[in-house]
């Protein structure tokens, strides 16, 4: 039997405690995960590092949007990879797409290769790809370890079917790893219904922020997100999640 995996992913040195504290096997470090993560600093990473022994993945994406790089992004993007290597990060989270919606095997075998012994995971640029089974057998040739999917769908429940298919034809060549919209009673009903072994969540809560004076009529970002409120994972939703997985192993 497999070993049950519980990412969390975070953008601060709270929200790594707090998964730490609730028992993930490992975490995906960002930035900005409100609009689905960016490249996290070094800083950040050597914070968490001194705090805490788990694992980290560094999710590496230089800008919001799509996949597509030019060869700027690309190369600020290899730096990257070459820079939380030699931090001593444990994983890189990467992905690269053509214009057709297929992987880009050139730049992708790059990036494995710039990983070195480095865990490469690739992230939901696989859910934006045409052809989810040819995709699976690229990545597995690249030596990519593992697949960040909600199936295709914009949550990982709704694209249950696919993923059950995913894990099916992975085996124990890569790692189906299932991210969106993941809590533990997902992970009861994924138990349930597939073979799925490893999840990806974030676990977050939303905080109020601690200022006193707050200005009105001026934003720092998107017009519609409070300044006053801040997501940050709670231990206690990793716990649900962790206790789920621990009683499945039974």
């Amino acid at each position: 039997m497999k070993d049950f995996v519980l990412e969390c992913c975070v953008d601060s040195v709270e929200s790594a405690l707090e998964a730490d504290k609730g028992g993930a096997d490992r975490i995906e470090l960002a930035a900005n995960l409100i609009i689905g993560g960016t490249s996290p600093s070094i800083a950040l990473y050597n914070e968490i590092r001194r705090q805490s022994d788990i694992k980290i993945f560094a999710l590496l994406r230089p800008r919001f949007g799509d996949f597509h790089y030019t060869e700027n992004e690309f190369k600020i993007l290899k730096e990257e990879v070459a820079m939380f290597r030699d931090a001593g990060a444990d994983g890189v989270v990467v992905g690269c797409l053509n214009v057709d919606g297929t992987l880009d095997l050139e730049k992708m075998e790059e990036l494995v290769k710039e990983a070195g012994d480095m865990h490469v995971t690739l992230h939901r640029a696989f859910d934006m790809t045409k052809d989810p089974f040819e995709t699976l057998e690229q990545a597995k040739k690249l030596g990519i370890k593992t697949i960040l999917t909600s199936g295709h769908k914009n949550n990982a429940l709704d694209g249950k079917d696919l993923i059950k298919e995913l894990v099916e034809k992975a085996g124990d060549d890569i790692e189906i790893l299932v991210g969106s919209g993941v809590n533990a009673n997902v992970i009861k009903e994924f138990l349930a219904d597939t073979n799925a072994t490893s999840f990806h969540m974030s676990g977050k809560v939303t905080l109020d922020s601690k200022m006193e004076y707050r200005k009105e009529g001026v934003s720092m970002g998107l017009p519609m997100m409070s300044e006053y409120e801040i997501c940050q994972t709670s231990a206690e939703k990793i716990r649900e999640a962790r206790e789920v997985l621990d009683n499945a192993r039974k």
